[in-house]
């Protein structure tokens, strides 16, 4: 797959149907994928099932409890966890990326030679090094994926059937997936309202590299900073909607955003020292008193930001009046 082999397809909500489904990491990606194929799809979902493992039963719990799942497994129960893969269609790893080679590990010695397996990881190179080194002569199986979605709120209880219309998906296919595979997963997707892309895993970690991580780094950064000053509480006390909207993402999960840049770091870094170059200009023309040169730089960065919300407004509508009973 070349360099700039990237397409999106999608928008419309697919016929979608399986038997089981098992979901390592029921919280709000897992969760709402389950929560949209029982809520959203059009087909009937007699005799599906869904499963959620967890690395204890109180992690699960809750999504038992709110009927997310069907029902549910802990990593610790090898009958359990066996009887949870035994015929399964779909395996979905949706659990922060430095857990994806033990988890594959686990579930490997359980896995029907009809199961695909995939992921919704925020990186791809390093989850599929992982899957290789896991799986070795299986590695068709494995679907690298990730869902372009999220909330700053997590867990099971933010989980919205909704979550995924109008959004993109990535599939990053390896060379030994049967088309039918990367289908299928695509298929699952497009169930919940989500546009498909495929592109390398490489290319996929620099682009999300630059939309994705560094904002996020980004807004831990600001939020650390006004911590480590002495009159924080002051600051915090008169911050209002630009300071909510720029940090909103530094509420997301420490744990998953922790591995997400040590999994990315190379490309994660480029970033950052482009990053840095920036505000070294915006600096200097703040310090020159240069209004032009600050205008120049304000003004292609909103017209740059309105197109894309008007590009992403526009395709949300799109997959909305897509979605069943529309």
């Amino acid at each position: 797959m070349g360099a700039h082999n990237i397409f999106f397809s999608g928008g419309v909500v697919s016929a979608f149907s399986f038997n089981k489904l098992v979901i390592f990491g029921v919280g709000l990606i897992g969760g709402s994928l389950a929560r949209a194929l029982r809520e959203r799809g059009s087909q009937d979902r007699a005799g599906a099932q869904v499963i959620g493992v967890g690395r204890h039963a109180q992690s699960v719990a809750r999504a038992l409890e709110l009927g997310v799942i069907d029902a549910a497994a802990t990593l610790d129960d090898e009958a359990a966890l066996a009887a949870a893969l035994a015929g399964a269609d779909i395996v979905l790893i949706a659990a922060p990326v430095a857990q994806t080679q033990a988890l594959l590990e686990r579930i490997a010695p359980h896995l029907g030679s009809e199961t695909i397996v995939t992921d919704a990881g925020s990186t791809k190179s390093d989850v599929i090094a992982a899957a290789r080194a896991a799986l070795g002569a299986r590695i068709a199986q494995f679907v690298p994926g990730h869902p372009i979605a999220g909330r700053e709120s997590s867990g099971v209880d933010a989980a919205l059937p909704e979550l995924y219309v109008g959004r993109n998906v990535v599939l990053c296919p390896l060379e030994e997936n049967a088309r039918a595979s990367v289908e299928r997963i695509a298929d699952m997707w497009r169930a919940t309202g989500a546009v498909i892309g495929e592109m390398p895993a490489a290319q996929h970690d620099r682009v999300f590299a630059s939309v994705s991580h560094l904002p996020h780094v980004l807004s831990f950064a600001l939020v650390d900073q006004i911590l480590a000053s002495p009159d924080a509480r002051l600051k915090f006390s008169f911050a209002a909607g630009g300071f909510r909207d720029f940090t909103r993402i530094a509420a997301s999960s420490p744990e998953m955003w922790r591995d997400v840049c040590l999994a990315n770091r190379t490309a994660l870094l480029a970033e950052l020292d482009g990053y840095t170059e920036v505000l070294a200009k915006l600096r200097a023309a703040i310090d020159a008193g240069d209004g032009a040169a600050l205008e120049t730089v304000f003004a292609r960065s909103r017209a740059a930001r309105e197109a894309w919300q008007e590009r992403g407004g526009k395709a949300a509508a799109a997959a909305v009046d897509a979605a069943p009973g529309k």
